[in-house]
């Protein structure tokens, strides 16, 4: 009776494994997108979207950004930005980009006036 008893009690909690949320990768902004003109150098670029997730060794001319958003066993969120350079300068980019982030629910409380 006590090992059925055991069985039930690890089955019922091998049901309550808590998942956390990951994020992964970059979270470029649409706003940053719109700041991505053709021409800019390579070092411009990662200046203004960071370095990026996934540097490809067999395509030196491509960069990917990548973001991904899992919040327990579900992905809410995946983007995917690729940028294509031709002699180190910024030729092309395709892909979608993710919305500007909320503004904080408390702003902060202005800095107390010294007199």
């Amino acid at each position: 009776m006590r090992l059925i008893a055991c069985l039930i009690a690890c089955a019922c909690l091998a049901g309550c494994v808590y998942r956390i949320d990951v994020q992964q990768g970059n979270y470029v902004t649409q706003d940053l997108v719109a700041k991505l003109k053709p021409g800019m150098t390579k070092a411009e670029v990662r200046n203004l979207l960071g370095t990026p997730l996934l540097n490809d060794v067999f395509h030196r001319n491509r960069w990917d950004y990548y973001f991904s958003d899992v919040q327990g066993r579900k992905a809410h969120d995946r983007t995917l930005l690729t940028l294509l350079f031709d002699n180190e300068k910024l030729a092309s980019f395709t892909g979608n980009a993710n919305p500007a982030p909320p503004p904080p629910l408390h702003p902060q409380a202005p800095a107390p006036v010294v007199r």
